[in-house]
């Protein structure tokens, strides 16, 4: 499992430093990624009995980081009138079906997929779009997977207390301090990355995202917890699927980008 583990991790490295550099490949990446974890996600919901527009929604959020990346606005506000256009869509997709059973639970269960996994992920395309982007996904990347890694050996190694057994069982205490402190020690790394913030700066950054980045953990374990999974997939040996491996990301991604697009105006 070990050098699964590993051999799945060095493949991402080299995926993640090449996407830094290069635009499209990022682009690529990001969608891949996406499909894969909403092909992923509505799997598991469908084993519990609701129905979803399965392939309507991967379509749809394979869409998402693509348009960003191509910079294509319909209007100013094209994202509300894009959930709005969605949204109506699911509803015209509904009035074909003959058996009206389960209805707002999937129209609700496919919205929640394209907006929780493609949206939020999207954002590291446009985090890539901001100025001294590529610095500022490097730094993103370090500091949450650090976090999750941080996490994953002190819990390993020392966790004894249970942090909210009821939602992750093998989640402890002493792994999310593990992981809180990582994430710190990423961020005072990072000045290599940006070297026009101070270190207190970075350090308080690191902060900000390894809270949130163990919250978007934490919520991705909720949803496999209610839908009775181990891992959301398997597509990286030893890491589990597409799903568990972006989960912290969804949540930190948007985070730094309206931070970065504030501070840096």
């Amino acid at each position: 499992m070990l050098s699964k583990r590993i051999f799945s991790s060095l493949i991402l490295i080299i995926v993640t430093v090449l996407s830094l550099e290069i635009g499209w490949l990022l682009a690529l990446t990001a969608t891949s990624l996406i499909i894969a974890a909403l092909v992923e996600f509505f799997d598991m919901v469908e084993k519990k009995g609701i129905y979803v527009y399965k392939y309507f929604g991967i379509a749809v959020g394979a869409i998402i980081p693509l348009s960003i990346y191509f910079k294509f606005e319909l209007t100013k506000g094209w994202e509300l009138l894009f959930v709005v256009v969605l949204l109506v869509t699911m509803f015209l997709l509904q009035f074909r079906r003959r058996d009206n059973t389960g209805a707002v639970a999937g129209i609700s269960t496919t919205l929640f997929g394209i907006l929780y996994i493609s949206w939020f992920f999207s954002f590291i395309v446009k985090i890539r779009h901001l100025q001294y982007g590529s610095s500022i996904l490097a730094c993103l990347i370090l500091i949450t997977k650090s976090g999750d890694i941080g996490a994953f050996l002190v819990g390993t190694k020392w966790g004894r207390h249970a942090l909210i057994p009821r939602i992750s069982p093998k989640k402890s205490i002493e792994g999310t301090l593990g992981g809180f402190i990582f994430s710190i020690l990423a961020g005072l790394a990072s000045k290599i990355f940006l070297p026009f913030f101070s270190y207190l700066h970075l350090a308080g950054l690191g902060c900000f995202l390894g809270i949130i980045g163990q919250f978007g953990d934490l919520s991705e374990s909720l949803i496999k917890r209610d839908c009775q999974v181990k891992d959301a997939g398997n597509i990286f040996p030893g890491l589990g699927g597409a799903l568990d491996i972006i989960d912290s990301l969804l949540f930190t991604a948007p985070a730094l980008y309206f931070y970065m697009s504030i501070i840096l105006k």
